[in-house]
């Protein structure tokens, strides 16, 4: 079965000559991102050139996708939309709330037991809108996407951070906030800043031990974890062409550590092949029609300079394995270079554990590959000398590598098959011992590495690298192990050496999939009824967040100054806390627990200036909450790096924080403050973050004449009689404004379904 086929065929049916129109308005020739971007413009938008970084306009994503982590509260808000079914094709997909700790198939039965309550919630919410809803075990979401929905030339929306991995297929994929979410399913244009452009050209080939996966870890190492903000970032060139579609997902996927709104490529051969492959060779056949609209224009890449704002070439012949960390997704080491790191930087070189798998790197093409380290191991008497852990990134590709025999490849060098699900990548890792926080050393072909994300231990650390070469190292077991260079010595005493990696794009038999593992809806589910214990611990229907009540913030009591990275991890974490993700009050209970109080350099510890005691952050704001006092949280750079979770906007939101002033923001994060009626600034002058003090009391002044580009006053009043002033800026349209002044984008949303 294709899906959404006619949709499919509605698009491309009219693509050549919207394209034509569109260069014709524009006047220029056109980047494969500026294609897509202006055949989506919503309809109320005119068709003409857009400035770049500068325009808020609206589009019509094709579908939306939701991790079950998020979906339960994007679909929470849905509920209240008012709508009977989905505007657009949309998906649910069980993957974030499955454990790993003893393997794939205890781990899938506990739970499915213990999270029986959300995902028959996801399920009945799915059948009652028309939602397509993929069962616990049925595979990552973005590996499933890319399996089943991406196609050249689509757009589309997903509640998590590494959406982008479709571009892989040729698609504008982003990840947004379960409220951007709820606007395209309720019908209603999405709202982004027209994106930057930056154009990476490659050139050459990968060979040896270089893969996919070390084009990205270099690009982040480049461009830092905020040097893709605002941008969206286009691959091209001869050496893009010679790399797979699911190696194009992987370098997309992880696009979302340098905060780049999206990646993709151009439509080429290798994603004419995986189409097929998959089973989509009605799509394939069709984006061959028009190939050439389905990549930029010739003289774009000719002269990229003078289309994209920016320009990165690499050369593939001479790129090196990486391997990136630790506590930092751009912090990227050669592999030449990396036991001088280790000796430079103190950091443990024994590799306790090695992991494979997760959205970013399940495709057959990654598992193969790894699977030669693994058979090649056996052949030579040797077994891996660090624990092993392989995560396949669908059921599809579960099933087709263990009739290929790579499961068995993986088990004899002493690997263990966790479930198709997020698992250690996320948090979801039952990692015996991480308790005692231990300094240590994990290597996983990941994407994220931020401090307690895989096992909750501060000291764990975590470096990112491809799936072949996580194999080779956790069997040397140690950091330092080069190889390309280095013998390792086996069970006999011998010194042998591995030999590069090899493997296959696509399966040679072809996928093998019995039950993929979908749930499609009812045609009318008027009658689908959806229960919500009253009671429960872990779903709770919403309320809707009060309105502006039309006057400055005055008398705002500081909440916390964190310090540093403060990610969406620091403010929302996910592991155990997962489990109340559909449940807002108990989850806010967790919320900035992980951010580092300027003043005390400790987390969750925050001055009560009711009482003048330190308290955790979550029950001091509860208490300001009681007294009718509203607060401010004030951060630093790049404030809400990492995941799209809209909860990081709304705990703070429902527990009575006012306003978050920072140094800079991440994209996705800033956005969902938007749509959550709280007011997001940023300081005008940086060093004006040294202001602010620990008792201060804050008033925000210009709310009454809020308006775009117009800055707001601060004014600090410090505990020994002196004070501050200072200002702050916004991005805020008149849209946004409007958003803030209702209390929330939905409430709008609400009022326009009850006229």
């Amino acid at each position: 079965m294709i899906f959404d086929i006619d949709m499919i065929k509605s698009i491309y049916y009219n693509y050549r000559k919207n394209i034509d129109l569109i260069r014709e308005k524009v006047n220029k020739p056109l980047t494969m991102t500026e294609k897509i971007l202006y055949n989506h413009l919503a309809k109320d938008m005119e068709l003409k050139e857009y400035s770049r970084g500068k325009d808020y306009v609206n589009f019509n994503p094709d579908r939306v996708a939701m991790q079950d982590a998020t979906a339960q509260m994007a679909l929470l808000q849905f509920m209240q939309a008012g709508r009977p079914k989905t505007a657009v094709p949309s998906t649910v997909h069980c993957d974030h709330l499955i454990l790993a700790k003893e393997g794939a198939t205890k781990d899938l039965d506990n739970s499915k037991v213990t999270n029986k309550e959300v995902y028959d919630f996801l399920s009945s919410v799915s059948n009652k809108y028309g939602i397509g809803f993929w069962k616990p075990g049925a595979g990552i979401i973005h590996q499933v996407i890319l399996e089943n929905y991406a196609f050249p030339g689509g757009m589309m929306i997903g509640t998590d951070s590494h959406t982008p991995n479709a571009g892989g297929l040729g698609m504008i994929a982003i990840g947004v906030g379960g409220a951007d979410a709820v606007d395209v399913m309720a019908g209603f244009p999405w709202e982004l800043k027209f994106p930057k452009l930056i154009g990476v050209k490659l050139t050459g080939k990968l060979n040896g031990w270089v893969s996919p996966k070390d084009i990205i870890l270099k690009v982040a190492g480049i461009l830092t974890v905020k040097g893709g903000t605002g941008a969206i970032i286009e691959y091209f060139g001869e050496g893009a062409k010679s790399i797979s579609c699911t190696g194009k997902g992987t370098i997309c996927n992880m696009g979302a550590e340098i905060g780049a709104t999206t990646s993709l490529f151009g439509y080429d051969e290798s994603m004419d092949r995986y189409l097929e492959s998959t089973g989509r060779k009605e799509v394939a056949d069709l984006a061959n029609e028009i190939s050439d609209y389905l990549t930029g224009d010739k003289e774009v890449y000719d002269n990229p300079n003078k289309y994209f704002d920016q320009v990165i070439e690499i050369n593939l012949s001479e790129l090196e394995p990486h391997l990136n960390g630790p506590f930092t997704p751009d912090l990227a080491t050669p592999i030449s270079q990396m036991k001088e790191a280790v000796e430079k930087h103190g950091w443990p070189n024994k590799i306790d554990v090695g992991l494979i798998g997760s959205c970013t790197n399940s495709s057959y093409e990654d598992i193969s590959r790894a699977a030669s380290i693994a058979k090649q191991a056996v052949s030579k008497k040797l077994k891996a000398k660090s624990a092993f852990t392989i995560t396949p990134g669908s059921e599809m590709v579960r099933q087709t590598i263990e009739r290929d025999g790579f499961i068995k490849e993986f088990e004899e060098v002493g690997g263990l098959i966790l479930a198709n699900a997020c698992g250690p990548c996320i948090g979801q890792w039952s990692r015996e011992g991480a308790d005692k926080q231990e300094k240590n050393t994990i290597v996983t072909s990941f994407n994220r590495n931020f401090a307690k994300r895989n096992d909750g231990n501060p000291n764990t650390h975590a470096f990112v690298a491809s799936p072949e070469l996580v194999t080779a190292l956790a069997i040397a077991g140690n950091l330092s192990f080069n190889p390309l260079k280095d013998k390792l010595v086996n069970e006999n005493g011998e010194e042998v050496f591995l030999e590069a990696p090899s493997g296959e794009e696509l399966p040679q038999k072809g996928f093998h999939s019995v039950d993929p593992g979908y749930q499609k809806p009812a045609e009318d589910g008027s009658d689908v009824k959806i229960i919500v214990d009253p009671n429960s611990n872990r779903l709770h229907l919403l309320d809707s967040f009060s309105a502006w009540d039309g006057n400055d913030y005055l008398g705002l009591k500081l909440l916390i100054k964190a310090k540093g990275k403060c990610t969406t991890d620091h403010i929302s974490m996910a592991g155990p806390w997962l489990r109340y993700r559909g449940h807002l009050d108990n989850i806010s209970n967790n919320t900035l627990i992980g951010a580092i109080n300027f003043f005390n350099e400790k987390a969750n510890s925050v001055k009560n200036q009711l009482t003048n005691e330190y308290g955790e952050v979550p029950a001091v704001q509860r208490e300001y909450k009681k007294a009718g006092i509203g607060t401010i949280v004030v951060g630093d750079e790049n404030y809400g790096e990492g995941s799209s979770r809209e909860h990081a906007a709304m705990q703070p939101r429902h527990l009575g924080v006012k306003v978050i002033l920072v140094k800079s923001f991440a994209r996705i994060h800033e956005t969902n403050l938007k749509k959550q009626g709280m007011l997001a600034l940023t300081f005008a002058n940086k060093e004006d973050y040294d202001k602010i003090k620990e008792d201060d009391n804050i008033n925000i002044i210009g709310l009454t004449e809020f308006a775009p580009d117009k800055q707001f006053t601060i004014v600090c009043y410090h505990s020994d009689g002196t004070s501050d002033v200072f200002k702050a800026n916004h991005t805020y349209n008149l849209q946004q404004i409007e958003w803030f002044k209702a209390g929330a984008a939905l409430n709008i949303i609400k009022k326009q379904f009850e006229k």
